[in-house]
């Protein structure tokens, strides 16, 4: 059932369990909780030690169980995906976390990889790519679907990108990051002319120049940019 955390009993004792990687299954529809439970215990690797349906009992669940690592969704009832890998990056460091997800878009990655997570699959990965990633991870590496790519990502991996944006963001005017803050707080173009007493081609202008500097492409890149540098309340 959603919402509940399933404690298995899976497996036998002795020294043979202990040398089994601890996972915990964090995903709201059963139905793929339990191939992913079925596909792993498929494996001598790993012990399915407990499940969750939802985030908050996620937490409470790993507080618990201080699991190897943690397979979850992103998108996920009573609490934010994101929020709860922070969360359980604070309570338990050492829990490796693979966000599983069917979210593509640059700024999900960036912004997951911020909370804490170790690596980032899609739902649509093979058996083998998801066990890959599993295995990197749980070697102290990064890993990301193969068609999550590019420099910005890759960047971002070694510790790069926040060096690099913060730097980028010391070259914004007061007058780019008040439009930003604007643009995350979800106003258009119309409206940030009118609040502001300039036009809408002016605010065009220092929009086109805010996205050039940060290298972001899309309006979601810059919400998700806004909320990370605290110029926002993050939305739920």
């Amino acid at each position: 059932m959603a919402g509940s955390c399933n404690f298995s009993i899976i497996g036998g004792g002795g020294v043979f369990m202990d040398e089994k990687y601890r996972v915990v299954v964090v995903e709201d529809h059963a139905i793929i909780r339990e191939g992913l439970r079925s596909l792993l215990s498929s494996t001598k690797e790993f012990d399915i030690v407990g499940e969750a349906g939802d985030g908050r009992e996620a937490i409470r669940c790993i507080e618990n169980l201080k699991p190897d690592l943690v397979l979850t969704d992103l998108s996920m009832p009573k609490m934010d995906g994101m929020d709860m890998i922070e969360t359980i990056k604070r309570q338990s460091p050492k829990t490796k976390i693979i966000a599983l997800t069917v979210h593509r878009g640059e700024e999900y990655v960036v912004a997951t990889l911020k909370a804490g997570a170790d690596g980032y699959v899609l739902k649509e990965a093979t058996y083998p790519e998801l066990m890959m990633a599993i295995r990197s991870v749980l070697k102290g590496k990064h890993f990301l679907s193969p068609e999550i790519s590019g420099k910005l990502i890759e960047g971002y991996i070694e510790g790069r990108k926040s060096a690099t944006i913060q730097s980028v963001w010391e070259t914004l005017t007061k007058r780019e990051r008040g439009i930003l803050k604007l643009i995350g707080e979800g106003h258009k173009n119309k409206d940030i002319a009118e609040q502001l007493y300039i036009s809408v081609n002016t605010v065009e202008k220092h929009r086109s120049n805010v996205m050039e500097k940060l290298n972001l492409h899309s309006t979601a890149a810059l919400v998700a940019f806004a909320i990370e540098k605290g110029l926002v309340t993050k939305r739920k």
